[in-house]
C-alpha cells in the first residue's frame, strides 16, 4: 500500500480520470467507503448522533456523501456547513432531499450547544489541498470542538482523509488543527500521517478503497506495511522439514551488566521460525542464561571483566560458517575491549555473510572512517535514533526532524537496509524502496524491546528472506505481537518479554487474515 504525497495523490486521480473513474465517481466511493468504515468503527449508527463539518471542496463533498449514507443507516445526522455550497451541487441536493439539519456559520451558540450533545463529530473541512494555515470560521470552530471535548469526552472524533490543520507532506500540524480518535484516509494513506507532531492527530488509521487501481502507484517507492504484503514475504513451512531448512543463527550478545539482552534477541528469532539459535556469549553469562534458555546451542567465549574477549574472535570467525546469519550487538556494552572485538569481527566478515547489527554492535563502529564499506552487502541496521545520529555524524534532533529522509539517503549512500526504530518505524533498502510501520505504541518504548526486533530480523533472515524483506516482516511483526500485548493488558507497564509468546500469534493472525487492518 504506497504513501503519497499531496501531488501524487492529485496525479493518482488525475490518471484514474482518464481511466473512466470520473471525480463524481471517486466522490461516491470514497463517501460510501468512509462511511462503511465509520459504521464498523462505531459498531452500528443507528441512533447514533453525528455532525459532520463540511468544507468548501472535495473533502466537503465526500462529507456530504458521508452524511447521507449515514443518515439512511438510522444516525442523527446535522452538517456545519460554514461556507454554503452551490444549490446546483448534487449531493448537496441529496443532503436537502433528506431534510438533514445544516447549521450556517453565524449560528454559534447552536453549535455549541449541539456539539455538547452529539456522540460523533466527523471533519470534512479540508483535504490534502489545504496547505495554508486555518483561519477565520473554519479556526473557529475547530477551536470550539477542542473546548468542547473537554467537557464532553464521549465525543468521538473521526478525520475524512487526514484531520483538518495537518500537513500532508510534512505532517505540520496548525494549532487549531483537528485531533482524531480515528481516520479514514482515501485510496493511499498520505505522507504526513506518519510524521509527527501530525502523527499524534491521526488516532486509529485506517485506509479505505475508493477504487483507483493499485498499479497506477507502482512507481512509488515509499508504502505502509500491511498483513497481506508481509502474509506475501512469509516462507512456506514445508511438512517434510528440518531443523536446517528454517536456519540457523548465530548471536553474539551479552555482558555481565546486559544479560538479558542475549536472552531476548534469541528467544525472538526461535519465536519467529528459526531452526537453530546458537548463542555466543561470555562464559559468566553462558552459566547464567543456560537453565532459561533451554532451546538454544552454545558457543562460551573467553571474557575480560565479564565482557567478550579480543581472543574470541577467532573463535566467531571458525563457528561462523555453520550458520546462515550472524546477529551482532546485542547487550556487548561499550568497553574499549568490546569495541575492538566488534570492529575486528565485523570487518573480516565473508563478504557474503548475512548479518544484522544492533545496540552496542552500532556503537562500535560508528567511530571509524567509512565503516559502511568495510561490513558485507547484507548487512542490516536497526539503530535507534540516538544510535542513528552517531552514525551518521548529526545530531538526534536531526535524525528525528527528518527521519524518513535521513533514513532513506543512509541507506542509499551506505548500500545497506537500515531499520530506525520508533514510532512509525521505517525501513529503508539501498535501492531506495521505503517501507513504514503503521503502529506508534508507546508501550514498546522500553528496554530490550529492540533486542527483541533485532531476533526476529536475523531469524527470518535465516529462513532465506532478504535483508529488506526480513527487516519489513520483522518490523511489521513486532509492531503487531505490541499491540495484542496493548489490547490485553494496556501500554503502561508493558516489558519486553511479555512479546516474546504472542509472536507466533501475531504471525498466525498475518496468514490467516485475522489482522488485516491498515496498522
Amino acid at each position: 500500500m504506497k504513501i503519497v504525497t499531496s501531488d501524487q495523490m492529485r496525479d493518482l486521480d488525475r490518471r484514474a480520470g482518464e481511466l473512466g473513474l470520473s471525480g463524481d465517481i471517486l466522490m461516491a466511493n470514497a463517501g460510501l467507503a468512509v462511511a462503511q468504515e465509520v459504521n464498523k468503527w462505531l459498531g452500528g449508527v443507528n441512533g447514533c448522533r453525528i455532525i459532520i463539518l463540511v468544507g468548501p471542496g472535495n473533502n466537503g463533498g465526500d462529507g456530504l456523501v458521508v452524511a447521507r449514507h449515514l443518515h439512511d443507516w438510522g444516525a442523527r445526522v446535522n452538517l456545519q456547513i460554514p461556507k454554503t455550497r452551490a444549490e446546483s451541487d448534487p449531493n448537496y441536493r441529496l443532503v436537502q432531499q433528506r431534510n438533514i439539519t445544516v447549521l450556517s456559520a453565524d449560528q454559534d451558540r447552536e453549535l455549541e450547544a449541539l456539539l455538547l450533545s452529539m456522540d460523533v463529530v466527523i471533519d470534512s473541512f479540508f483535504g490534502t489541498g489545504k496547505a495554508r494555515p486555518l483561519d477565520g470560521i473554519y479556526k473557529h470552530i475547530l477551536d470550539k470542538i477542542q473546548v468542547v471535548k473537554q467537557s464532553n469526552p464521549r465525543l468521538k472524533c473521526i478525520a475524512l482523509d487526514i484531520p483538518s490543520g495537518l500537513d500532508p507532506d510534512t505532517g505540520s500540524v496548525d494549532s487549531s488543527c483537528f485531533s482524531a480518535d480515528f481516520t479514514v484516509t482515501l485510496a493511499n494513506p498520505k505522507k504526513g500521517l506518519f510524521s509527527f507532531p501530525g502523527a499524534a492527530k491521526v488516532g486509529e488509521l485506517i485506509v479505505a478503497d475508493i477504487g483507483i487501481p493499485p498499479t497506477l502507484s507502482d512507481n512509488i517507492p515509499l508504502e505502509m506495511l500491511t498483513s497481506k504484503s508481509v502474509k506475501a514475504m512469509l516462507g512456506k513451512r514445508p511438512l517434510d522439514a528440518n531443523k536446517g531448512t528454517f536456519g540457523k543463527v548465530l548471536v553474539v550478545a551479552g555482558s555481565i551488566n546486559y544479560v538479558g539482552a542475549a536472552y531476548l534477541a534469541c528467544t525472538a528469532a526461535i519465536r519467529v521460525g528459526a531452526g537453530l539459535v546458537t548463542l555466543a556469549t561470555p562464559c559468566s553469562i553462558h552459566r547464567i542464561l543456560a537453565s532459561k534458555l533451554a532451546e538454544v546451542t552454545y558457543i562460551p567465549l573467553p571474557e575480560c571483566d565479564g565482557v567478550i574477549d579480543l581472543k574470541a574472535v577467532q573463535i566467531i570467525q571458525e563457528r561462523l560458517p555453520d550458520y546462515d546469519v550472524l546477529l551482532l550487538g546485542c547487550g556487548l556494552g561499550q568497553s574499549e575491549v568490546t569495541q575492538k572485538f566488534v570492529r575486528k569481527t565485523l570487518f573480516s566478515l565473508p563478504p557474503d555473510t548475512p548479518l544484522v547489527v544492533d545496540a552496542d554492535g552500532l556503537n562500535s563502529i560508528s567511530g571509524d572512517a567509512h565503516w559502511w564499506k568495510r561490513l558485507p552487502p547484507k548487512t542490516v541496521f536497526t539503530p535507534h535514533p540516538g544510535e542513528m545520529a552517531r552514525l551518521a555524524d548529526v545530531s538526534t534532533e536531526e535524525i528525528q526532524s527528518a527521519r524518513l529522509v535521513m533514513a532513506q539517503e543512509k541507506a542509499i549512500s551506505w548500500q545497506k537496509t537500515v531499520v530506525l526504530k520508533g514510532a512509525h518505524t521505517i525501513i529503508a533498502a539501498p535501492d531506495g524502496n521505503t517501507k513504514i510501520s503503521g503502529v506508534a505504541n508507546p508501550g514498546l518504548a522500553s528496554a530490550g524491546t529492540g533486542d527483541i526486533l533485532s531476533g526476529a530480523i536475523a531469524g527470518l533472515m535465516a529462513q532465506g528472506l532478504t535483508p529488506c524483506d526480513a527487516a519489513a516482516c520483522g518490523v511489521y511483526l513486532h509492531g503487531m505481537a505490541g499491540e495484542i500485548v496493548r489490547r490485553r493488558i494496556g501500554d503502561m507497564g508493558m516489558v519486553a518479554s511479555d512479546l516474546l509468546p504472542v509472536l507466533p500469534l501475531a504471525i498466525k493472525g498475518v496468514k490467516e487474515g485475522i489482522y488485516v487492518t491498515s496498522n
